[in-house]
């Protein structure tokens, strides 16, 4: 896509907000102090004299968490953006994509689902999970169709035969936003559903790895293997370095100078180049001395299929320095907790199981490990 085209089709998703020569993805539903921060973000100058000889790269700011946490900006541009959709198709074979998009335009994987579309030709559909759920499910022209999910989307989709059928017209169903556990993995190859795992985030204007479905029916669950136009290698300390074009050029106002991004991503390769993610080394809980990666523990608890959803999160103990806390949502069958902890080190085991009335999960899949932190501590009192 050229840039005009891009900005004139931005500016038709209701999620643009202009400042000058630069375009910010934003939800309109952000409250006051996010908006107030955006602004702040937005009124600061920005930095580099790479900036001005290059172009003016740079000049759209997807909204992000970042690895820090708050709300930053990750600069990208048609560059970045092309590169992306470029790796994409040839890693999938794919020419003219079709698409349902479930994720709002301001987050990286609901713009670069229709980015992908409008580069190639194809066809996108804009689709609301609640109707998707309730059976609405949208027609695609005769071709390369994808759709992206979340784990817990694929879950109550997997419940209804009729959208089993609908998944099964799929060239590519993406699962992404929070880690697969086992048994969903082999519900959906069990229905021969061409599922992909995949390995991506904004700063990189999404996927930078993939398992191609083939893999996946074949048993592989890995994240695959990296896309054409980007680098991933694993640092000293064992976290998962990027490269490439897609690479974002930084937090706006500044400039990322250095080549390559270390994340806060724990991951291997494995000997077929295949990237293996871990979980976080920011999420590490140290208990009485030993550490616990809460997504382990979180893929056991799944596995015992007594939670329907659950998250591992640490929080501050007099004795262990962190207890290991599961919280779950509230309602239906009480889980068999002492069950559930079979099988795992006794310093993996949490220490308390919470239920929570209003889960934290967004519908990108993300949870809100802040919220349940305070209701964590908030039921310990």
């Amino acid at each position: 896509m050229e840039r005009g085209e891009l900005i004139t089709w931005l500016r038709a998703t209701g999620v643009a907000v202009e400042r000058g020569e630069r375009v910010f993805l934003c939800d309109p539903t952000w409250g006051a102090p996010m908006r107030a921060r955006a602004e702040e973000i937005f009124a600061r100058p920005a930095e580099g004299a790479q900036e001005r000889d290059s172009g003016e790269l740079g000049w759209l700011g997807i909204p992000s968490g970042g690895t820090g946490g708050g709300l930053k900006f990750a600069r990208h541009d048609e560059v970045t953006l092309a590169a992306a959709v470029r790796g994409f198709c040839e890693h999938f074979g794919l020419r003219k994509v079709h698409a349902v998009g479930l994720l709002p335009m301001y987050h990286v994987s609901g713009l670069m689902a229709r980015v992908r579309c409008a580069a190639t030709g194809g066809t996108y559909v804009g689709c609301d999970w609640k109707s998707l759920q309730a059976g609405g499910l949208p027609a695609l022209p005769a071709g390369d169709r994808v759709v992206s999910l979340v784990p817990t989307q694929l879950q109550r989709l997997l419940e209804q035969p009729e959208a089993v059928a609908w998944l099964r017209q799929f060239s590519v169903v993406f699962v992404g936003g929070g880690p697969v556990w086992p048994a969903l993995a082999e519900a959906a190859a069990r229905e021969r559903l061409r599922v992909s795992l995949s390995y991506g985030m904004t700063e990189t204007a999404a996927m930078v790895a993939a398992l191609r479905p083939e893999e996946f029916l074949a048993g592989e669950r890995s994240s695959g293997a990296v896309l054409p136009h980007a680098r991933v290698t694993i640092t000293a300390e064992g976290t998962v370095r990027v490269g490439g074009e897609s690479l974002f050029h930084g937090y706006y106002p500044e400039w990322r100078g250095e080549r390559d991004w270390v994340t806060e991503d724990l991951g291997e390769m494995d000997a077929a180049g295949r990237l293996r993610v871990s979980g976080r080394r920011d999420a590490m809980i140290i208990t009485g001395g030993k550490k616990v990666q809460p997504a382990e523990v979180e893929a056991a608890l799944r596995a015992s299929g007594e939670f329907a959803d659950v998250a591992v999160i640490g929080v501050p103990d007099a004795e262990w320095g962190e207890a290991v806390v599961a919280c779950y949502p509230a309602g239906g069958r009480a889980p068999d907790v002492v069950r559930a902890a079979t099988g795992l080190a006794a310093e993996q085991r949490p220490k308390r199981f919470v239920a929570m009335a209003d889960w934290p999960r967004n519908a990108q899949g993300k949870v809100n490990r802040a919220a349940l932190r305070a209701a964590a501590e908030l039921d310990d009192r």
